[in-house]
């Protein structure tokens, strides 16, 4: 029977078999360690447990075709790998914008413009989110919008904090792939710059 004292090779075969309670048990005992780990090298709250879920996402989704030796060192080593790829995206899509200074070293922006792009974008972010079920919809709002933890958001809606985290990856996943096409967007609203 399975339990939380059952071998990492048990619960992987579990796992690949599509059993829930050992992918729980597998996420619950290596969660901080993978985290710890992204974060150390990202320096980055969000990346680091966006990747962590991403790798978790993935384990469950090719579950049928995994094939582990060692599950920490497989799981650990693919932390490594997310984080890295991730820190060479980031560093490949900033972009070097050299702007004349007034003489007051300020940089004029049109405010009026920058106001219409960020409405363009919460429209476009509200229209994908309506794809989401209700309740992963809830749970991504009380989450970023409200900036809840996924303890508080657990206890609002009564439910497990190991459904808020499935929740957010499942709503971070969707974001995405709706997304993709606006990418250079968001990289131009997080610097804050527009062409």
């Amino acid at each position: 029977m399975i339990d939380r004292s059952s071998s990492d090779e048990i619960l992987v075969e579990a796992m690949k078999n599509g059993d829930p309670v050992s992918f729980d048990i597998l996420f619950n005992r290596y969660w901080q360690t993978l985290y710890t780990t992204a974060y150390t090298i990202s320096r980055d709250n969000e990346a680091s447990s966006g990747i962590v879920h991403d790798i978790f996402l993935n384990l469950w989704l090719k579950r049928e075709k995994l094939q582990i030796g060692s599950f920490k060192g497989y799981i650990t080593a693919s932390a490594r790998y997310h984080v890295y790829r991730y820190m060479r995206t980031v560093k490949r899509n900033m972009l070097e914008y050299r702007d004349v200074l007034d003489d007051d070293n300020s940089i004029s922006v049109n405010d009026g413009e920058l106001l219409i792009r960020q409405q363009e974008l919460q429209r476009k972010v509200e229209r994908h989110l309506e794809g989401l079920p209700k309740r992963c919809k809830e749970i991504f709002t009380l989450s970023r919008r409200d900036e809840l933890s996924n303890d508080e958001i657990a206890k609002r809606l009564a439910i497990s904090k190991r459904t808020v985290e499935n929740q957010l990856t499942n709503a971070l996943h969707h974001l995405r792939l709706s997304l993709k096409d606006i990418s250079w967007f968001l990289i131009l609203v997080a610097l804050g710059r527009y062409f």
